[in-house]
């Protein structure tokens, strides 16, 4: 059965802030020409390394190893993951639009841009700072000046940002799209709920983040990537919650202006 999974260890050379190993370029290349041959990739394969990261995150990203032992590379050679991403958000935006009644066109705009802009787009602005940060201040200092110089390779980014949204999205599009008839009411109760369900959302991302990261040997200081976002909503939730703020009539009436 094929590996395909996650980073990329900087071992020939260098390029950028980053630096890359193996040739990222040519890696890059061939992943992209992957996503035109379904026969190539191993749907079963992802859909159980899915599985893992709902229920053993752990799990999945021990295999992160595995494939770095048999690929020699970290970052995933096999696309059929991100396929699978695009069409459960293509699904689950298309779910939302069926809820809310939107017309025909609308919904081919907001499940296009649900694909494109909000998962693709998005992802790869979150890949980049993460691969940037990493790169630049979570790398351990080399023992010496002849030391293999190692990189987080961007695709690598882009896959622990994948694997992270998996769980964030099945929170936040569908526990939240089931739960929308109580989180749309008045009241104290939807506003803590809501706020709830995306506090565990983030919580989850972040944490799955950290342990993408973690997972590399050559990277420290990985726990600051749970320990800010959780100072950060411990001292925001408070003020929504005494303020009224419900972020899921936030969101609903964002992308469904005048239907909630």
């Amino acid at each position: 059965m094929a590996q395909p999974v996650l980073p990329v260890l900087g071992v020939l050379g260098r390029n950028g802030p980053g630096g890359y190993v193996g040739g990222g370029g040519s890696n890059m290349a061939a992943y992209l020409r992957r996503l035109t041959k379904p026969k190539q990739m191993d749907l079963q394969y992802n859909l159980w390394i899915m599985w893992q990261l709902v229920v053993s995150p752990r799990t999945a990203y021990r295999h992160v190893a595995y494939h770095k032992q048999t690929k020699n590379q970290w970052a995933r050679d096999d696309p059929a993951f991100l396929a699978i991403c695009c069409v459960l958000q293509a699904v689950s935006a298309a779910a939302w639009c069926l809820a809310f009644s939107s017309s025909f066109l609308a919904s081919i705009w907001l499940v296009a841009s649900a694909v494109t802009v909000d998962f693709l787009g998005l992802g790869c602005v979150v890949a980049t700072v993460g691969w940037y940060t990493a790169n630049r201040y979570l790398k351990r200092r080399a023992p010496h000046k002849h030391a293999v110089d190692s990189s987080v390779e961007w695709l690598y980014a882009f896959d622990v940002h994948c694997n992270s949204w998996l769980p964030t999205n099945l929170i936040l599009s569908v526990l939240q799209l089931l739960l929308c008839p109580l989180l749309l009411r008045s009241g104290t109760l939807p506003v803590l709920l809501s706020l709830l369900l995306h506090g565990a959302a983030a919580g989850y991302y972040f944490w799955l983040t950290f342990l993408g990261y973690s997972t590399l040997p050559f990277l420290e200081r990985s726990r600051s990537i749970v320990w800010w976002p959780a100072v950060a909503f411990v001292g925001v939730a408070p003020v929504l919650l005494l303020t009224g703020v419900n972020l899921t009539k936030l969101s609903t009436a964002w992308f469904f202006k005048g239907q909630v």
